[in-house]
């Protein structure tokens, strides 16, 4: 009898997941530009072949897409929100989801973007990817073109906010990154007031 498609699913996520694992242990222990295909492959126990299966490069393993989580729970926000509110929804859910390893994974894949030069190159083609995405889905929650300026325009502010906020994070992980983000988008919600020096509290 043939496995059930969620238990092939299963297991492929487990053996991707180790492989990135792996990767990243070695990219921490011996860094990005001296670690190789083969000795990822060799700590996950794989074949190379296997690793360029999951990950086509590798910056790939690296840069992981964590898009998809936060657009199935955007799909599911209530329609009555306005786009800021839907993505604060959806990454409030997608980030509370994760466990302290795969924060801390997070933080390790951040940190590697920012200082390796060949993952700050790739990292802004999967920026721009995430934009164009999340243009487009936010266009269709509206009923609009996606190449409305007003999509446009709310897209790039939600993906700026968050992006800032990521590069603090890298800096500083003791933050509680679901709560700044919370912050972070209810700010954006409200019109990015700032409130003057004699009017901050305390």
């Amino acid at each position: 009898m043939s496995e059930r498609p969620g238990l092939r699913e299963r297991k492929k996520a487990k053996t991707r997941a180790l492989i990135q694992k792996e990767a990243l242990r070695l990219f921490r222990e011996q860094g990005y530009a001296a670690t190789t295909v083969e000795q990822i492959a060799e700590a996950a126990e794989v074949a190379p072949s296997t690793v360029f299966r999951y990950f086509q490069t590798k910056e790939d393993l690296v840069l992981v897409d964590q898009l998809p989580s936060v657009l199935d729970a955007l799909r599911a926000a209530p329609p009555e929100l306005n786009p800021v509110q839907a993505v604060r929804v959806a990454v409030l859910q997608t980030l509370e989801a994760q466990t302290p390893e795969e924060r801390a994974d997070s933080v390790e894949r951040e940190k590697l973007m920012l200082t390796v030069p060949e993952l700050w190159a790739a990292s802004l083609e999967n920026i721009r990817g995430v934009i164009t995405t999340l243009r487009d889905e936010l266009a269709a929650r509206e009923g609009r073109d996606a190449g409305d300026p007003e999509i446009r325009n709310v897209t790039g502010a939600i993906v700026g906010v968050m992006w800032a906020l990521w590069f603090d994070w890298a800096k500083d992980p003791s933050k509680e990154i679901a709560a700044e983000f919370d912050k972070a988008l209810a700010h954006l919600d409200s019109g990015l007031p700032i409130s003057r020096k004699d009017q901050r509290p305390g």
